[in-house]
């Protein structure tokens, strides 16, 4: 069977992903939370694999993505760790544990690392969490960085339209990418911008723009799983494609189990010892 995955089992790194960049590789990226889609992901070719702080909404049924602890995001880190061996894992550092203090975010960062392994460690904001970022750089933990609707600020936002619209705001997140790059970030993140502002992006920098409602001429994308495979159809915003109905797959064979348990058909003759 065909397969457009390349055969290519060498680990992904930051430095790989700058490669990718200057060859006009697209990167793919995916988030995951538990071992076994991880695995599942990994073995299919993601380049990049997100323990996002999304796990606050898909999998613990929060409305926003501020409730998430940095022991929640450091459990899901370590499950998708023990899955993956090709991907690049970058972990969310979650609200609350970076943005006032640089100790603290550099203590954040740290234990993430410790305990989960992973590769790096995502911030979403520019300027205005400059000591915070430089702090961990300095310590030799690799940051992506994260710009243009930023979920962790939806109380500030109070919405979750398209962002950098206005020239100012554009003219903010250009500054800010351009410091992210300056101080060190390996590649950012712009979700929910104009596609021609996050091209414009792309071409200007040496380091990779992953897109989420940035259009397509960035330098890869990235899903949230539950979203893509269908699994939540709750959220249906114009830059999300549903590559499966998992939510119809799953419920009906929910479904013909309750069935064949309730006429006896489970288990047969066969499934039993």
């Amino acid at each position: 069977m065909s397969t457009a995955v390349p055969d290519d089992s060498r680990k992904v790194t930051t430095h790989r992903l700058m490669e990718m960049k200057r060859r006009g590789e697209k990167i793919s990226m995916l988030t995951a939370y538990d071992y076994s889609m991880a695995k599942i992901i990994d073995q299919a070719g993601m380049d990049v694999i997100l323990v996002g702080d999304s796990a606050s909404n898909v999998m613990a049924g929060n409305v926003t993505t501020l409730p998430i602890t940095l022991d929640q995001m450091i459990y899901h880190g370590k499950s998708v760790m023990k899955a993956v061996k090709r991907a690049l894992v970058v972990v969310d550092l979650p609200f609350g544990t970076y943005q006032g203090n640089s100790k603290e975010a550099l203590a954040s960062a740290v234990r993430v690392m410790k305990e989960t392994h992973a590769d790096c460690v995502k911030m979403e904001g520019g300027a205005e969490i400059k000591e915070s970022i430089q702090r961990i750089l300095c310590a030799g933990i690799p940051i992506m960085g994260h710009l243009g609707l930023t979920p962790q600020s939806i109380n500030k936002f109070g919405t979750y339209a398209v962002r950098a619209r206005e020239d100012e705001e554009a003219r903010k997140l250009m500054e800010d990418v351009h410091l992210l790059e300056e101080w060190g970030c390996f590649a950012v993140v712009l979700e929910k911008i104009p596609a021609k502002l996050a091209a414009r992006a792309a071409s200007e920098l040496r380091i990779p723009m992953i897109g989420i409602g940035a259009g397509g001429g960035v330098d890869g994308q990235v899903l949230v799983m539950h979203d893509m495979l269908g699994i939540n159809r709750t959220f249906s915003p114009r830059f999300l494609r549903r590559y499966a109905d998992l939510y119809g797959v799953i419920s009906g064979a929910v479904q013909s189990y309750i069935e064949d348990v309730k006429n006896g058909g489970f288990p047969n003759e066969k499934e039993q010892y």
